[in-house]
């Protein structure tokens, strides 16, 4: 059982998929500090002065120790801004990863079994 697990987990698209997903991982918190870091305050700035993380709606005020219940819909903006800034990039990837190995041409496909035997049937009648 161990030995079927270690072929599985050792194959190379696994592996693969393994280094895509922490690479993925690491590229996505490099683009949300740069939707935070750098467009959040430009932007704000040119709205008037306002840090999208800080927006939100109040449903009830905070209360002695209790916190403030509330709907941080900013944040929300900013995810959506990171999740746009990251499909831009990822299909810019893409059109190069394209342009650098174009698909394979498709190899013609000869007749199947059965068309051979329905060609050398033919051909027998016809004899």
């Amino acid at each position: 059982m161990f030995n079927e697990l270690k072929k599985f987990l050792f194959r190379g698209n696994i592996l693969e998929l393994a280094i895509a997903v922490i690479v993925a991982g690491a590229f996505g918190s490099i683009i949300s500090s740069f939707t935070a870091d750098i467009i959040m305050p430009p932007l704000g700035l040119l709205i008037g002065g306002i840090d999208f993380g800080d927006l939100k709606l109040v449903l009830k005020a905070a209360e002695g120790d209790v916190p403030e219940v509330a709907i941080n819909y900013g944040k929300w903006v900013n995810s959506i801004i990171n999740f746009l800034i990251l499909s831009v990039i990822l299909y810019y990837v893409m059109q190069v990863y394209k342009k650098i190995n174009p698909p394979a041409p498709e190899v013609p496909v000869g007749p199947t079994q059965e068309e051979l035997l329905i060609q050398i049937r033919d051909l027998l009648k016809k004899q």
